[in-house]
C-alpha cells in the first residue's frame, strides 16, 4: 500500500524541521516558533499535537457484519481519518480546546467515554462496524475504499440513527447537530457549496427536538478542488481554515492514502497518519486507568499543501450561536479574499435556484463521486490539474 513518508519527530534536535520561523496553526491555536520563543512554542505545539486523538488500522476485531473482515488494513484509512475528526469535535465539546492529555493522574470520565465510542465492536456507536452499516447507501462496505463525500454523508446517517437510539438513555452519543454543507444533486455536481444559515438553524432545531433555536453543531464540507491535485488557487484559503477557532481540520491526503490534517506552517500541513496497524481495542467505560497510548502519537508528519489529493473534506465545530456567527463572519471574509475561488460561501437563506439546500453556480468543485482512498495502486496525477472539474 502506498504510504506518506514525509515525517519528522519533534525533539531537541528537531530532525527534519525547516528553518522557518513562521507561526504554526493547529486547529485554531497559533504557536510562535520565532527565534525568541522557539523552544517554548515548539514544546507547546508538541504537547497539543500529541493530545489529539489518533485512530489507526486495527486487526483482530469481530468480523464486520456478514463479511469475514477482522481488520481494516489497506482499505479503512478514510474511515479512521473521519473517526479522528469526530473525536476531536467531542473533545472540544466535552473538555474544551485547551485540554491536554494528562500523564501523571487518573483519566477523566469524559475522556474515557469519548474513546469508548470508537471501540472496534458493533456495540460502540462510532465503531468502524457502525459506520459501514450506516453508509451502505453511499457505497461503504468492508474491504472497499471510500471518498470524503460518501464519508460525510455516512456520518450524517450514523449520527442521526444513534441520536434516536440513545435519546431515552441520556445525552446522545454525539451531543450536537450535524450539517453536511453540500447542495442538491445539481449543486453537488458544480459550484462552491453554500452554507445556509437557515439550514444550520433547522438542523439545530431538529437536534433539540424544537426545544431550542440553537445547539452545538458539527459542520462537514466535502470538496473536490481540482484534477489530480489541489488547484493552486485554493491553497491560500485551505491554509487559512486552520486558523479558524472552529477548525476541526481536513480529511484527505495523497492519492490512495487518507490522513487527518490538523495544522499548517507556510506550505506544509501537519497530519495524523492512520496507516499504522495496531491490535483492536475497546476502552471500558469504567476503567479510568486504561492504557490509551494507542490513541495518541508524538510523531509529527507533514506534506505540502499543493501535493494533496483534490478530494477532501473540511470540518468545523461551533459551540453556540455566537461561535457560529463568528465562524460565518470569518468564512465570508475568506471567500471575499479568495480571488474568485472560494472553498465555500455563506448565505442567509437557500438559493432561489435550488429546490432544497443552497447551491452556488460559481467556481466548480467537481463531482461527489470523488476518488477512492487506500487503494493498493492509487491513481496517479492527472494532466491539466489547473483546470476545473466538470462531470
Amino acid at each position: 500500500m502506498r504510504r506518506i513518508h514525509e515525517s519528522f519527530v519533534l525533539g531537541s534536535a528537531r530532525t527534519g524541521l525547516s528553518n522557518s520561523t513562521s507561526d504554526i496553526w493547529l486547529l485554531g491555536v497559533r504557536y510562535n516558533v520565532s527565534s525568541d520563543d522557539e523552544a517554548v512554542g515548539l514544546a507547546a505545539f508538541e504537547q497539543d499535537f500529541s493530545s489529539r486523538v489518533i485512530m489507526t488500522y486495527r486487526k483482530g476485531f469481530d468480523a464486520i457484519g456478514d463479511s469475514s473482515y477482522t481488520s481494516d488494513v489497506n482499505w479503512g484509512c478514510m474511515l479512521r481519518s473521519s473517526q479522528m475528526l469526530v473525536a476531536q469535535a467531542l473533545l472540544f465539546h466535552r473538555l474544551g480546546r485547551s485540554w491536554r492529555k494528562p500523564s501523571d493522574k487518573l483519566l477523566t470520565q469524559e475522556y474515557i467515554d469519548i474513546l469508548h465510542h470508537f471501540g472496534d465492536t458493533e456495540a460502540c456507536p462510532f465503531s468502524i462496524h457502525s459506520l459501514i452499516q450506516s453508509g451502505k447507501a453511499y457505497g461503504l462496505a468492508a474491504g472497499s475504499w471510500v471518498g470524503p463525500y460518501a464519508m460525510c454523508r455516512s456520518w450524517e446517517i450514523l449520527v442521526r440513527s444513534k441520536r434516536e437510539e440513545l435519546i431515552n438513555h441520556g445525552e446522545p452519543a454525539l451531543p450536537m447537530a450535524i450539517y453536511v454543507v453540500s447542495g442538491d444533486e445539481d449543486g453537488e455536481r458544480g459550484g462552491a457549496p453554500v452554507l445556509c444559515i437557515e439550514d444550520a438553524k433547522r438542523h439545530c432545531s431538529e437536534f433539540s427536538r424544537g426545544q431550542s433555536e440553537w445547539a452545538p453543531i458539527l459542520l462537514l464540507v466535502p470538496l473536490v478542488l481540482g484534477l489530480g491535485k489541489v488547484n493552486p488557487r485554493y491553497v491560500p484559503s485551505l491554509r487559512a481554515i486552520f486558523s479558524f477557532p472552529q477548525s476541526l481540520g481536513v480529511l484527505g491526503g495523497k492519492p490512495g492514502a487518507s490522513t487527518y490534517m490538523i495544522g499548517v506552517q507556510d506550505e506544509e500541513v501537519f497530519y495524523l497518519d492512520p496507516h499504522e496497524v495496531q491490535p483492536a481495542v475497546t476502552i471500558n467505560r469504567d476503567n479510568l486507568e486504561a492504557d490509551t497510548s494507542s490513541y495518541h502519537c508524538s510523531v509529527i508528519r507533514h506534506i505540502t499543501l499543493d501535493s494533496l489529493d483534490p478530494s477532501l473534506a473540511i470540518g468545523f465545530y461551533c459551540r453556540d450561536k455566537d461561535d457560529f456567527d463568528n465562524f460565518c463572519s470569518r468564512a465570508s471574509e475568506l471567500a471575499k479574499e479568495s480571488n474568485g475561488a472560494p472553498l465555500f460561501t455563506v448565505a442567509e437563506t437557500p438559493s432561489s435556484n435550488s429546490n432544497s439546500n443552497c447551491a452556488s453556480r460559481g467556481v466548480s468543485h467537481g463531482d461527489p463521486d470523488e476518488g477512492d482512498y487506500c487503494r493498493d495502486e492509487p491513481t496517479g496525477p492527472t494532466e491539466g490539474e489547473d483546470d476545473w472539474q466538470f462531470l
